[in-house]
């Protein structure tokens, strides 16, 4: 009764959601390209020609963003689950944490990345701090992971939680890059907890 009650909740705002009909309008896989748009616009990060890398892509709203404004760059999305082709994309489908992907990842690079980008999240358990904890620590992977494969003129975006880890991932960002920023776009819902971190220029 209860999950019952929840999903007729999420489905009647999910229909009041002007980012959900807007990304029917135009042709974004979801609402959350709306806050990878809204980052791109603070902060300048896309341009034609760059390599992104793009972690946790499904079902692939910010590669399908990155396809539009990168245009002659290289863009490879990672996710557990297969998606739908997206034009100028590599994709590859598996587990970003297993050291084998993160390997087969590093195949497809010529060159150090200019853009690494990670929307990663774990399947929430309803029960916030975990949930904080355990997409912090994907966070944190794709920083390091990031700092191995990056540009030195590089940018880093992530989405954490509001939460325990939130101060070590920050710190961390401080670590490895000059630059680190966070921000919340108009389009995350006001109930989330979700910020991204935004990390210029490696150290």
């Amino acid at each position: 009764m209860k999950k019952n009650r929840i999903s007729k909740n999420w489905i009647n705002k999910q229909k009041k959601d002007i980012y959900v009909r807007q990304s029917k309008i135009d042709g974004f896989r979801a609402r959350s390209a709306y806050k990878l748009i809204e980052i791109d616009e603070k902060f300048k990060v896309f341009k034609d020609g760059v390599s992104v890398i793009d972690i946790g892509a499904a079902p692939g709203s910010w590669s399908q963003y990155a396809s539009k404004v990168v245009k002659n760059g290289n863009i490879i999305s990672i996710d557990l689950k297969r998606m739908e082709e997206i034009k100028n994309t590599i994709q590859i489908e598996g587990d970003f944490t297993e050291p084998g992907i993160q390997e087969k990842i590093k195949k497809n690079l010529n060159n150090p990345v200019d853009i690494v980008m990670s929307d990663m999240a774990i399947n929430t358990t309803g029960i916030k701090d975990i949930d904080a904890i355990q997409t912090g620590e994907l966070c944190k992977e794709a920083i390091v992971f990031a700092k191995d494969v990056m540009s030195e003129k590089g940018i880093f975006i992530a989405k954490i939680f509001m939460g325990r880890s939130f101060n070590e991932i920050v710190a961390l960002g401080k670590k490895i890059f000059k630059e680190v920023r966070v921000f919340k776009p108009k389009s995350s819902r006001k109930d989330s907890k979700e910020s991204f971190i935004i990390c210029k220029n490696l150290r």
